[in-house]
């Protein structure tokens, strides 16, 4: 039972490190207010090549239901601002440590004489406890997996100018269940940081 604990202590401390970590960056100056439509202008240096198509969708009705909410309409072409994304999968490996203690210990009983009062000897009787030797044993474990960032920028359609920076982070689930909400999920906690458009 105490291993399990261990373990179970371990997937929850590599899961919480391993959650979703979003920055971004923006123009104070620029006026968020006057957006009203956006287009999707590519993905920069065809990093787009390490997606699936069904992922791709993903991404884009992820954030075309972000934008939605906003109050920004997609349109094909000639949008008030431009999205452009950038996407880099590293292989990385996680290790951990956890240490599993087991005792071995044992209780006696000893008898001790001892000399009696008086005439003659008698029989003193006392407890004797006696502890064996514990030992630990440290389990190391590694486990593979792939780390995705995805780069999203927001360009003024008028001056190409650069007016907001998104940056995701996160583990890639290997499972497409998964990744169907993981990817909605983390876009929305991504979208949190950008500036309000009223």
């Amino acid at each position: 039972m105490r291993r399990i604990g261990i373990l179970a202590m371990v997937v929850l401390i590599t899961s919480s490190c391993l959650m979703a970590q979003v920055r971004s960056d923006y123009d104070k100056s620029a006026d968020f207010s006057k957006y009203k439509t956006y287009s999707f202008a590519g993905w920069q240096k065809d990093s787009e090549k390490v997606l699936n198509d069904l992922d791709k969708q993903r991404i884009y009705d992820a954030f075309k239901s972000e934008f939605s909410a906003r109050g920004l309409e997609l349109v094909e072409n000639g949008g008030d601002m431009l999205m452009t994304l950038f996407v880099v999968i590293d292989n990385k490996t996680s290790k951990s440590a956890y240490t599993d203690y087991h005792s071995n210990y044992g209780m006696g009983m000893g008898v001790g004489m001892g000399p009696g009062m008086g005439v003659g000897m008698g029989a003193m009787y006392g407890p004797s406890w006696g502890w064996g030797n514990g030992s630990a044993t440290t389990n190391f474990v590694e486990s593979d997996y792939q780390e995705g960032t995805l780069v999203v920028d927001a360009l003024d359609g008028e001056s190409k100018k650069l007016v907001w920076q998104g940056t995701l982070q996160s583990v890639v689930n290997d499972k497409p269940e998964k990744r169907d909400s993981a990817i909605p999920k983390k876009i929305g906690k991504l979208m949190k940081k950008f500036p309000k458009t009223e």
